[in-house]
């Protein structure tokens, strides 16, 4: 006795990839891996404050979910973590999410949402400083594979005037090879 099977297939096939590889999915894979990041920060901010602190920190980041998702940390020598960043792409939108968790209250911050183009990450969103409501914009830009350039800038008339308050230029550590 023969057993027939028959298998009932759509009429068309839909081969394509899941995404095209240019939707922005991967624009923060830059970020895994350790980075030494020196630091400039506004000592006060929105106050018209031009007395800039520097220290130098270490970044370890790692990618999440398959590159949907990365998170990097920031220590210093001397206050040890400051905080780490979360980062989530929406492949929907083509939109990143940036989180911002500090070391001094454990809250994640709202987000700030945007993408790349033209090799400039730019991400805005509302948030509060000192209890006024601001808005935040956090800028990637000069990324190659052994540097890249962060700033962040808080308006508080709604994005018309933006003060920079801290810049971080981040570079791949020098490993040198022992020779035994």
């Amino acid at each position: 006795m023969t057993t027939s099977m028959t298998t009932s297939l759509p009429k068309t096939l839909d081969l394509s990839p899941i995404h095209d590889g240019n939707d922005g999915r991967h624009d923060f894979n830059f970020i895994a891996g350790r980075w030494l990041v020196s630091n400039r920060r506004l000592k006060k901010r929105l106050q018209a404050c031009t007395d800039w602190e520097s220290f130098e920190a270490v970044q370890d980041g790692a990618l999440l979910l398959g590159g949907l998702g990365n998170m990097n940390d920031l220590v210093t020598e001397d206050k040890g973590t400051i905080g780490m960043a979360l980062r989530f792409f929406n492949p929907q939108d083509r939109l990143w999410s940036i989180y911002w968790v500090s070391q001094s209250d454990g809250l994640l911050q709202p987000p700030v949402v945007g993408s790349f183009a033209n090799g400039v990450g730019r991400f805005e969103g509302n948030d509060t400083h000192e209890g006024r409501p601001v808005r935040v914009r956090f800028m990637w830009t000069d990324i190659t594979p052994g540097s890249a350039r962060w700033e962040q800038a808080f308006s508080a008339d709604g994005g018309r005037h933006w003060e920079t308050n801290w810049v971080m230029n981040l570079a791949r550590p020098a490993y040198h090879v022992a020779h035994h």
